[in-house]
């Protein structure tokens, strides 16, 4: 009865939505983590918000907890699965709030909801492969403070969360020396056995599939992981009917169905959206719509959004560079803080420059172009400032003794003379942006990192080198497009011999 309530109300908000016409459908955009559960969520969210007459837009895999939590505070995004113990021990980790009613108070000061509960928990806990646990006699996390050999494997995000591995360590007193890695490696890496102990998602496919113990949580520190959605509190003004919709999603997915879905993702290689539509039809009789793109479509979108974050961030880093190098050339003490400046940015890692953008231009393309526009200023400023110093000292007097003024003998002889420097620079550029854009991807810019990403993910080498591969030959193509540059904007003389 239930079942047959939600489809009958939702396919009545469907048609009253489409009385009113496309154009006064509300944008709805729904967000994601960089996990398949989290997708797979998010699509089903997506399918019943579309349903309800919501234009929708899913900014998948945008990366970890913070980013998505972030977006969703600056109002990028409108909706997210989350997890009931992430929100206490993670996200109000300072602020001590325990219980639903504790969450959703704190949750309305920010301007957000909190959704029902789905209808399963997915916890963190802490595996090992069947026979080595059974070897050692482990059964409990406790008993691993006996064992300081032995090789932990955490994700990233866990070594650093509130309810991760700090806390952990202290509650059990934890000898070992974990290193980073991504959730999925950790499994392969527990099957070659160059791990021993990793974190796990109780829902997830692979331990059963990888034959993997559960430790018990004798200690009982971690606390319940209900999923819920989140979402804006203005979203249930301007889109009533897709909120109403979500909350019909409470209690309808329980543990064995979010597992096998999982597993119909990690093990069958159906794709997430495949998946929750299978879902959406079967168990909440919601035509999810929107089917997956084939291969050359999907290719043809990473390119397009590929070449319009490497087009843009190039063309605004030359129009920025070359100038900050020919005044760091001109004015040398001044040129000290520029090449500086510039070598600070270069240092600092591209994903974290990516992130700190997120709090100024929020999530997708803008903050990935404004990154790698920072990121590719080095090169330009460095190749401009030293083409134009290493100009011979008689080829600048006698410019100076043709009587030119400043503005000429820089646009007719300096320039001309440091091209070849300045476009190597150029090039430099435009090859690293190539590599570094597939970056974009985890704060929702597209490109080719999104099939990388997936490909990493979900171990399939077909799906990452839909991204390689093509990231490869553009790289190859930026050089071949400057080699015919050079011949255009080089002169001909110090293409012959270029300047030492």
């Amino acid at each position: 009865m239930k079942r047959a309530s939600l489809a009958t109300a939702l396919v009545g908000l469907s048609l009253l939505g489409a009385s009113r016409g496309a154009a006064s459908q509300p944008r709805v955009v729904v967000a994601s983590k960089a996990f398949t559960e989290s997708l797979i969520l998010a699509e089903i969210a997506a399918g019943v918000a579309r349903a309800a007459g919501g234009d929708v837009v899913h900014e998948a895999q945008l990366g970890g907890t913070r980013v998505v939590w972030n977006a969703l505070l600056r109002g990028d995004v409108d909706v997210y699965p989350e997890y009931t113990g992430t929100l206490e021990r993670e996200i109000f980790a300072d602020d001590a709030v325990q219980g639903r009613d504790a969450l959703e108070s704190a949750l309305a000061a920010r301007g957000l909801r909190l959704g029902p509960r789905l209808g399963f928990e997915n916890t963190y806990a802490l595996g090992m492969k069947e026979e080595v646990a059974s070897r050692l006699g482990l059964r409990r996390i406790s008993q691993l403070r006996e064992q300081p050999a032995l090789r932990f494997g955490l994700t990233n995000e866990f070594l650093d969360r509130g309810d991760g591995w700090p806390s952990l360590r202290n509650a059990y007193g934890l000898p070992q020396q974990p290193v980073g890695l991504e959730h999925e490696v950790s499994y392969r890496g527990l099957e070659a056995g160059t791990l021993d102990v990793v974190d796990l998602y109780s829902t997830d496919a692979d331990i059963r599939y990888y034959r993997i113990r559960v430790l018990q949580d004798d200690l009982h520190h971690f606390p319940r992981y209900d999923a819920v959605l989140v979402w804006r509190a203005d979203l249930e003004a301007r889109a009533p009917a897709v909120v109403a919709a979500l909350r019909g999603i409470g209690g309808r997915i329980d543990a064995p169905a979010m597992i096998a879905m999982n597993a119909r993702v990690k093990l069958a290689g159906e794709t997430e959206r495949a998946v929750a539509q299978g879902f959406l039809r079967d168990q909440l009789a919601v035509e999810g719509g929107g089917g997956s793109d084939g291969v050359l479509a999907r290719l043809v979108r990473n390119t397009r959004d590929h070449l319009a974050l490497v087009g843009i961030s190039l063309g605004v880093a030359v129009a920025l560079a070359v100038p900050l190098g020919i005044l760091a050339a001109k004015r040398p003490r001044l040129g000290g803080a520029i090449l500086g400046v510039t070598g600070v940015l270069q240092t600092i890692p591209s994903l974290a420059l990516l992130v700190v953008m997120i709090p100024l231009f929020g999530i997708g393309a803008p903050t990935a172009i404004v990154a790698l526009v920072l990121y590719s200023l080095l090169p330009i400023v460095r190749n401009t400032h030293a083409g134009l110093r290493g100009i011979a000292e008689p080829l600048r007097e006698s410019a100076l003794a043709l009587g030119l003024s400043p503005r000429a003998r820089l646009v007719s002889v300096e320039l001309p003379l440091a091209s070849p420097s300045i476009l190597a620079g150029i090039k430099t550029s435009a090859v690293i942006n190539v590599g570094t854009a597939t970056l974009g991807a985890l704060i929702g810019a597209g490109g080719y990192g999104q099939p990388i990403l997936t490909g990493i993910r979900l171990d399939d080498v077909g799906l990452l080198l839909q991204g390689a591969v093509p990231a490869a030959a553009l790289a190859l193509a930026m050089q071949g497009l400057f080699g015919l540059l050079e011949r255009r904007v080089v002169p001909r003389g110090l293409r012959l011999a270029p300047p030492h």
